[in-house]
């Protein structure tokens, strides 16, 4: 999780973990297949995994 959300394990769902470890392997293999330049666009990613880190946010806040 890039930023500080207040967000513990617990908080996710299994579908989100999954979701989540397969944004990190997808990550893993742009960055395996770079040439070497260093310039490998992970923004996509990046993007998909702040929006389920922010609806699990917004799931645990809905209980408060």
């Amino acid at each position: 999780m890039p930023k500080t959300t207040g967000l513990k394990p617990g908080d996710f769902t299994a579908g989100e973990w999954v979701r989540l470890g397969v944004l990190v392997a997808r990550m893993g293999k742009r960055g395996l297949a770079d040439d070497g330049t260093g310039n490998v666009d992970l923004s996509d990613l990046k993007k998909r995994m702040e929006r389920i880190e922010k609806q699990a946010l917004r799931r645990k806040n809905r209980g408060k």
